[in-house]
Order: C-alpha cells, then structure tokens, then sequence
C-alpha cells in the first residue's frame, strides 16, 4: 500500500467513482465537468453547470503557518485555492465568464477565530476584483460558514461555482483525436497576473506534501491536524520545519512554497478560447490523479504519449527525496510542474504557447496522441524509466 492510501486518501478516489457511477452523465459524458440543458432559464441554446470543490488538506498547512507565525495573510491564498480548484475545471469546457461563486466554510471555533474568517472573505474578495481586470467576471455571493467542532477539527473551505454558458462554445472533450500534440501550461513561475513565485504544489497531493516534508513536531505540537487512528510511521516524517528556508532558494521558506496559491489559467485560457476556440479539441485540469487525469475524459481508446513534460520544480523533487515515493506514484498524486493540457493541432499549437508566454505562463508541447486499441497514458523522460496507466 503506497504511503498516499496508507493516510486515508486516494489519487483516484475509486469509491467516489463507483458510488456516483449511476447519476447523469450529462449532456457530454467525456466533458471535463457534467453539463446539462438550461433548466434555469429553460433556453435550448444555452447550458448550466455547477462545480464543487475546495482546499482540501491545504488548510491545515495554512493553520499550522498561522499559529507558528501569526501571519493571516495565508488564509487568503487558501481562498483563492478553493476557488480556483473549480473556476479551472469549468475553464476545461470553455466558460470564461458569466461565474456565480458560494462559499462554504466549515470550522472548529474554538480553533479558528473570526479574523481567519475575515482573512478568508477578504481574500475571495480580492482575487474576483484581481480576475475582473483580466476580463474574467465571477459574482461573489457570499455563502455559508458554519461552527461545526464535531465534525472539522481546524477548518475546511470549499466552494461552488455555477454558471450558464452558450451551448455552441462548449470543450466536450469530443474532439480529441490521433494526430492531436498537448500543449501543456506550467504550474509553476511567476505570471504576469503573480505577484510572487509559485512553487507549483496546487491543491493537491498536500496530506502527503505535508507528511514527508515537515517534522515530528507537528504531530507533537498540533495533534488536532492529523487523524489519531492514522499509523506513526506516516505522520509528520519529514526533515523540515515550515519557517525553515527553501534549499537554493533563500528567499521563500518552506512553508511558503508548500502554501503558494494555486495558479488560474483564466486570463490565458480566455485569450486562448477567444481566438482559437474551434482549434482547441480538448481541455484536461492535471488536479487530482496528477498526469493520469486525461483517462477518464477521452472519448474513445487513444494512446496518449507524454515525452516532453516540464522538468518538475523543485517542491516536488522535494517531497520525493524525503518520502522516497516512486516515478509512478509521484506521476498520479501531483500535477509534477504541468497542470493544464490543451489538445490540438501541430499547427495551432506555437500560437497557444505564445499567447501563454507573453502572460509569463511557460508552456510547451509536452505529448501526442495515438490510435490504440485500450487507451492509456505512458510518460517517458531522459535517462528514466517510463510509465504507463494503467500498468
């Protein structure tokens, strides 16, 4: 059992897939999200869609940074992770616009005062006005926080988005084809719209990033951010503590890099679709499931070759060299540097990595597709062993 399933979370989260196996597919089954026909408005041309998700175990990181800094400023990258963790998937169907966002924030009070919550607001706040002067418009609702110390022992911070979106500007993932190149757009680096560097990490991954990266001090000193039935062996085994500074990289800590906020691709991904919308073919988030993700949304058997990723940055070769996780498992659980894919054509694709480029998002052709009889992903770097999902 890998280390990731031995602390009670799952790459692929098969059970998830197999208890929602028999709801509605929706109107694009290999669509990265579900879409359906316009039930709000009841128009035949247009379609809704609603995404949920969140944070996940990223907020522990945040809660430890806080009570060993006092710093609250990184409660508002974590509201900008739960966002993004859903404006980027609806981004892989097309929308770019027309964005309705409610929070949802669950916390143990007795933990989590008032001025995280007010961190956390004010933090959404901030990154919808920062998205609105890239031409991306999400409305903030508000939402709902709720005191539930049974249940969170920290906090949890998730969110939904929804939208209506014209059905004739949909990515259904329908297009995806042998002959096709991935145009991958890195995770990591420091965009136009940064205004520091970010290491990469996203949202995911982040219980095993947490574990092997910091010490035993956190499991003694912070009890409440780990799941007591869990095996020592795997709680808190790493060499650092979250103020110690970056190998190489003297000028961020540890725990800064760990809590970069996870990079939108909205302003390029709008550029991108506003020009080239019938040349993209496919759009696949490398979140959950990491470089393996694009299987579950091909539309029929393909092969897709991966031979030319990002080489990974370094909080991942970090998080390795301290949990001693192979190729294989490091491949499925983490984006590893490329975590957006664009399918297309060999012509198209230098304009779509241009138009990345000069919004300081690097961006490469990282593979191809190929006709195959079951499809599969296989990743081969320089002097390396391959991989292949499945195996």
């Amino acid at each position: 059992m890998s280390r990731y399933n031995q602390r009670g979370v799952s790459a692929q989260k098969e059970e998830v897939h197999q208890a929602v196996q028999r709801l509605d597919p929706g109107l694009f089954p290999h669509a990265f999200c579900k879409i359906y026909p316009d039930y709000l408005a009841g128009t035949a041309d247009w379609v809704n869609l609603s995404h949920a998700d969140g944070a996940g175990t990223k907020s522990i990181l945040a809660y430890l940074y806080w009570k060993e800094t006092g710093d609250l400023s990184v409660w508002k990258g974590i509201a900008q992770d739960a966002i993004v963790m859903n404006l980027d998937d609806l981004l892989c169907v097309g929308i770019t616009g027309r964005f309705v966002f409610s929070s949802t924030i669950d916390r143990n009070k007795h933990r989590i005062p008032g001025e995280v919550i007010s961190a956390l607001i004010e933090g959404s706040r901030m990154f919808f006005e920062q998205m609105e002067e890239q031409g991306i418009r999400v409305t903030y609702l508000g939402g709902e926080t709720a005191d539930v110390g049974d249940l969170v022992r920290t906090i949890a911070v998730n969110g939904t988005l929804t939208a209506r979106w014209p059905s004739n500007r949909i990515i259904t993932n329908e297009k995806i084809q042998a002959g096709d190149v991935i145009v991958g757009l890195a995770s990591f680096g420091q965009s136009t719209y940064e205004d520091r560097y970010n290491s990469g990490i996203g949202s995911n991954g982040l219980t095993s990033a947490r574990h092997d990266l910091l010490s035993k001090h956190y499991a003694q000193a912070y009890p409440e951010t780990y799941e007591s039935s869990m095996d020592p062996s795997v709680v808190y085994t790493g060499p650092y503590r979250l103020t110690d500074p970056v190998p190489g990289q003297e000028k961020l800590n540890i725990g800064q890099l760990l809590l970069s906020p996870t990079r939108t691709f909205a302003p390029v991904l709008k550029a991108i679709l506003e020009t080239y919308f019938d040349r993209v073919h496919g759009l696949i988030h490398c979140s959950g499931g990491g470089q393996s993700k694009c299987l579950k949304y091909l539309p029929r058997p393909l092969g897709i070759l991966k031979d030319n990723l990002f080489t990974p940055p370094s909080i991942f070769q970090m998080i390795q060299t301290a949990s001693g996780a192979d190729d294989r498992e490091m491949y499925q659980v983490f984006n590893m540097g490329t975590r957006l894919e664009i399918y297309t054509d060999a012509e198209t694709a230098p304009l779509l990595i241009q138009l990345a480029q000069e919004m300081g998002v690097a961006a490469q052709v990282i593979g191809r597709v190929t006709d195959a009889t079951s499809s599969f992903v296989r990743i081969e770097r320089p002097g390396q062993a391959a991989i292949q999902y499945p195996s």
